[in-house]
């Protein structure tokens, strides 16, 4: 496995200035956002210089790019704004080989019109559901045009907030290019350590054929995100269960600042070398 942690962890600014900041702090990969060269995260234009800095850089660095950030509400109540969402992540797909990655990475959303990471009661209605396989079905025409991969992320608040649910929509949709994110802690919020170990296993089992990159950030006792190694996710388990599946694939971290980068990273190498 390659460890990665996500770019805008490292507040500069500039494309050079995050990615040595990823390998000084003991980090081999990045998934980019492309905030980190001063525009937004999906923004209406990439241009082929942009995308060119990104791939020199990359390999300038020797920190690859495992995957671009384009996460917007996919479920949005408003089709104005999925229109507009789409629109964004067309140019995401257009691009994201020219920086040097064949994975973009999504939000499968929910229903609260203000925060695509809250949950909202509509998420389990039948029409959000619908209204996904319209989306995401967009989604992977686009990413088999342009030979690129979604990776969809399991989220407790999103619409898709399982490992079950992962797998309807990889079986509904029915194309190759539907890959997924595994996080951990993003499987339960506050459950034992028993229910832990058997929820990720049953997740990586599930899902594994399709697991294109791992995240790790960690939970607290009272279910709070924070860094990894730092609250109660067992990943000797989670990274014995990857290797169970031969994922060679990048672990990825985030939900940490930039002071704990080189800590994280010990505690992940100290982990992989197991």
């Amino acid at each position: 496995m390659q460890l990665g942690i996500f770019a805008k962890t490292f507040s500069g600014i500039g494309v050079d200035v995050v990615l040595n900041a990823a390998k000084a702090s003991g980090y081999e990969t990045v998934q980019f956002n492309m905030a980190c060269v001063g525009s937004p995260s999906m923004p209406d234009d990439i241009s082929s210089t942009q995308t060119l800095s990104i791939a020199e850089a990359s390999r300038a660095t020797g920190i690859s790019i495992a995957a671009v950030s384009a996460t917007y509400n996919l479920i949005h109540p408003d089709q104005k704004v999925r229109d507009d969402g789409m629109r964004r992540l067309g140019v995401m797909i257009r691009a994201a080989r020219d920086m040097g990655t064949g994975l973009v990475t999504l939000c499968t959303g929910t229903r609260d019109p203000d925060d695509q990471w809250r949950h909202h009661p509509d998420n389990q209605n039948p029409q959000a559901w619908r209204d996904l396989l319209v989306e995401m079905g967009k989604a992977a025409v686009l990413a088999e045009s342009f030979g690129v991969d979604l990776g969809v992320e399991p989220e407790l608040a999103n619409v898709v907030n399982s490992a079950i649910s992962a797998r309807r929509l990889i079986d509904e949709i029915g194309s190759s290019r539907i890959r997924i994110v595994l996080d951990p802690a993003n499987l339960f919020d506050v459950v034992s350590e028993e229910e832990r170990r058997a929820g990720v296993a049953a997740a990586v089992d599930l899902l594994g054929d399709r697991i294109s990159m791992a995240h790790a950030k960690d939970r607290d006792g009272r279910g709070n995100f924070v860094a990894a190694g730092t609250g109660v996710i067992d990943f000797p388990h989670f990274v014995s269960c990857m290797r169970g599946i031969d994922f060679r694939g990048p672990l990825v971290t985030h939900g940490l600042s930039e002071v704990e980068a080189p800590k994280v990273a010990a505690f992940l190498k100290g982990v992989l070398a197991q």
